[in-house]
């Protein structure tokens, strides 16, 4: 977060897929707000229960106290007038409203901080993160790391079958995927090698039988 003096509101946006830090780095951010004695409010979605009712949390387990909100509009009935720093969580799940309300808290003085997912499970800009990028004085991309190659990933995969635009989950339920190992929507399931079915030869699946010992006269 960058030091700007005077009563001067900006937006700043952390985004990129799933496991790539995002929450992590917001709660770093607003505890070096709150280290430099500002008023510090953090506002997360209902939806968002994975973790904590009342916390935002990493994936990481980094922790921090927050006012759980069912929708943007209700973060300005929330908002302490005297508060100079406001973080917001999971901003996919707030809707596009969101963009409205973010830019009236910058216009009116207060440093917005926001984190969410710039693309969806399709890999299409994922709202309203590509607007809030547009308005943004400052951006972070995060990149997570591949969990089929290990390479830098920017992707979001869904490993469950649903046409929801929105599924509550975490590992289990999607991972981290590359350019190239990203399948759009629910990837094809595939044997492992030791899993592969192998079909026996006959002669091989045929038991085997003793040889026979000569009777004793």
């Amino acid at each position: 977060m960058e030091v700007i003096l005077g009563h001067l509101g900006w937006i700043e946006v952390i985004c990129g897929p799933m496991f790539s830090g995002k929450s992590e780095e917001l709660i770093r951010r607003l505890r070096r707000a709150l280290i430099a004695r500002k008023r510090v409010q953090v506002f997360k979605p209902v939806l968002d229960n994975r973790y904590s009712a009342d916390e935002i949390v990493s994936h990481g387990d980094a922790r921090m106290k927050s006012e759980v909100v069912g929708s943007a509009s209700e973060i300005l009935a929330r908002l302490d007038w005297r508060t100079q720093v406001v973080g917001i969580d999971e901003a996919n799940f707030l809707g596009q409203d969101l963009v409205g309300v973010a830019q009236q808290m910058a216009d009116s003085g207060k440093q917005v901080l926001i984190a969410g997912l710039d693309t969806d499970y399709m890999g299409r800009p994922f709202p309203p993160i590509p607007d809030l990028l547009c308005l943004a004085e400052s951006i972070t991309k995060t990149l997570a790391i591949c969990m089929r190659c290990g390479n830098p990933a920017k992707h979001t995969q869904r490993l469950v079958e649903s046409e929801d635009l929105i599924v509550v989950g975490a590992a289990g339920v999607y991972e981290a995927r590359c350019r190239r190992c990203f399948e759009p929507g629910v990837p094809k399931q595939e044997y492992l090698d030791f899993a592969r079915p192998r079909r026996l030869n006959s002669t091989a699946s045929q038991p085997e039988t003793e040889p026979r010992v000569p009777a004793e006269r």
